[in-house]
């Protein structure tokens, strides 16, 4: 018997891009070179920068898989598997991401319904911040199934964290087994307690390898984590290239069915009485997209902490809806 998996592998699939700044057009490179999709569609503001990164791209085909690449409209949203939208103005030095939301919620409010009717079926993936807000804005007004809609949450914070943490470990990040849920942002919480390498929790794992994690080291660690899209922006003016990779481990896990664990942005409900709000757990994602999130054994700080950071975004969300009213943007 065919597997569901086998079908969408002999199957044309198709994603739909919306927005091709550096997060949407890193991702449509990364995209071309896995070979996981036979179409990918850019849709933009600006058509010509869609046309003109649709035909970079065609010219890197030869090199990599056979890939139908265009620029289009919301319409061509239609059949897409996933439509991820990476449309919005950039973080600004400084700026923290929930000073981001009034200025893409506008955007969005234009964007989600023109997506949603074309593609009433398919999956929408947020990878545009405060990622967090735009993703319960983004399950309002596309009116889809929760299962259906999320962001990119905190994979980015998470592969951040597993990296600085492997950089004292001595080890393969890929071998660091941690997460970092609650906001993508500066609320998010570490989850030293379960963190491990080889089964092993990091205390043990120190100690038998003789590698300090003072309180005053995990701070450092923790920081750098945190901290690194501001230090990353104050030097280039942007962060895509591991965002990018990100969204395509959440393409690539939604397209083969694959039931991956990664820490996404998604609707909760009853999680340390944390209600009616999208923040990142570990969650598993396979072709029909959320599966389930899972409920991790917390401590009792990091269960304050992210009912802290719900409380972050419930506030944000809640002036939104009292402040905010949709602006004309351009249409693509």
């Amino acid at each position: 018997m065919a597997r569901d998996s086998d079908y969408q592998t002999s199957r044309p699939t198709k994603i739909a891009i919306v927005g091709v700044g550096m997060v949407g057009s890193t991702f449509a490179y990364t995209l071309l070179l896995s070979g996981v999709v036979s179409e990918i569609v850019l849709i933009d503001a600006n058509h010509e920068r869609a046309e003109g990164e649709a035909m970079d791209l065609n010219h890197a085909v030869p090199f990599a898989h056979p890939t139908k690449i265009c620029a289009g409209a919301y319409a061509d949203c239609q059949g897409a598997a996933i439509t991820v939208i990476a449309a919005g103005v950039g973080q600004r030095p400084g700026e923290s991401r929930l000073e981001l939301v009034r200025r893409n919620a506008a955007i969005f409010g234009q964007i989600v319904p023109e997506v949603a009717r074309a593609n009433p079926d398919g999956i929408i993936v947020v990878a545009t911040n405060p990622v967090d807000v735009l993703t319960y804005l983004t399950l309002e007004l596309a009116g889809l199934p929760a299962n259906r809609v999320f962001g990119s949450g905190t994979i980015l914070d998470t592969a951040r964290f597993r990296y600085m943490l492997s950089e004292h470990l001595g080890v393969d990040p890929r071998s660091v087994h941690a997460f970092i849920i609650g906001e993508h942002g500066d609320s998010e919480v570490p989850v030293w307690s379960l963190a491990n390498v080889a089964g092993m929790r990091l205390p043990s794992f120190c100690a038998e390898n003789g590698i300090p994690l003072s309180p005053d080291t995990m701070e450092r660690i923790f920081r750098q984590t945190r901290d690194a899209a501001y230090e990353i922006i104050t030097r280039k003016g942007a962060t895509y290239y591991a965002v990018a990779a990100g969204l395509m481990r959440i393409t690539e896990a939604i397209l083969r069915d694959q039931n991956t664990v990664l820490s996404i942005s998604s609707l909760v409900t009853d999680y340390y009485g944390i209600d009616d709000v999208c923040l990142s757990l570990p969650t598993v994602l396979g072709r029909g997209g959320i599966e389930r999130v899972l409920r991790l054994d917390l401590s009792p700080h990091e269960a304050r902490g992210v009912r802290k950071s719900a409380g972050v975004l419930r506030q944000t969300i809640e002036s939104l809806r009292e402040t905010t009213r949709p602006a004309e943007v351009p249409q693509p």
